[in-house]
């Protein structure tokens, strides 16, 4: 059975540019320039301030040479959740087990008021 996960990270720009002393994202525009990332004032920005769902390998590979760091210290990956395996879990092409008492059937209940108002 395969293990189904949902996976997050943590983006550390901003405290690893606080640690080489650059404190906003317009110091990090000429640096990113010479590098021949360009980048609007708006997307850095974003970048330093956010947590980012897309950015190329250019970009990542830039801010490590800026910064003198690794991906690992800027992008941390981490399981956010796990599915629960359940023991009752039919495998591939299997039927069902029945319930112990014979099938279980669902109903549908209609909840009236009484005739002091209460449910």
């Amino acid at each position: 059975m395969i293990e189904q996960r949902r996976i997050g990270y943590n983006w550390n720009l901003r405290q690893i540019m606080a640690q080489r002393n650059l404190w906003k994202s317009s110091d990090l525009m000429p640096l990113l320039k010479a590098r021949g990332i360009n980048l609007s004032e708006s997307q850095v920005w974003r970048l330093v301030t956010g947590t980012p769902e897309k950015f190329t390998g250019r970009t990542l590979a830039a801010l490590c040479d800026i910064l003198e760091c690794g991906v690992g210290d800027l992008f941390e990956p981490y399981v956010e959740m796990k599915a629960a395996r359940t023991a009752t879990a039919p495998r591939a092409g299997e039927k069902p087990p029945s319930p112990a008492g014979g099938p279980s059937l669902t109903h549908r209940i209609r909840l009236v008021e009484d005739d002091d108002g209460q449910t």
